[in-house]
């Protein structure tokens, strides 16, 4: 007959084999986040940036299925319920999109862009920092890093 231990080890490794016990680590630790998470202090709020890059991210966790980290982004960044149009936030990051690259989040093909820009062009790709931050965290202003005012 198994011991109280063993079978604790048993049950830690099954969850661990099926990814179970990360999801349901993560589940608690968004759970306690949304307990202890203030309500009553408003946040500030998002900048034009900030609401793209949260989208960017966002999209990615729940492409890869993260989607206790997708909650916990939502609920400590108040990025709105409704997510951003994928259209929408391909012309306001001018990126023209293939069929292809539309089976995967955008945030793979700017990855993929830039890792490969600096093979196709020879170098480095130069980026400049973004204008000073203003209330939600952002950078201000519309200029985007590494292109002109």
């Amino acid at each position: 007959m198994a011991t109280i231990g063993e079978l604790k080890s048993a049950v830690r490794d099954t969850l661990e084999s099926r990814g179970a016990l990360s999801q349901l680590k993560a589940r608690i630790r968004a759970e306690v986040f949304s307990a202890l998470e203030d309500g009553s202090e408003p946040r500030p709020p998002l900048s034009h940036h900030n609401l793209l890059i949260n989208q960017l991210v966002g999209d990615y966790l729940e492409f890869n299925q993260y989607r206790y980290a997708a909650s916990v982004l939502k609920a400590e960044s108040g990025q709105p319920e409704v997510p951003l149009d994928r259209q929408f936030l391909a012309n306001q990051l001018k990126v023209v999109e293939d069929a292809g690259s539309k089976s995967v989040p955008l945030l793979y093909g700017l990855v993929s862009h830039f890792l490969n820009s600096g093979v196709e062009n020879g170098g480095p790709v130069f980026l400049r920092a973004p204008a000073p931050p203003s209330v939600g965290g952002g950078p201000a202003g519309d200029t985007a890093a590494g292109r002109d005012a």
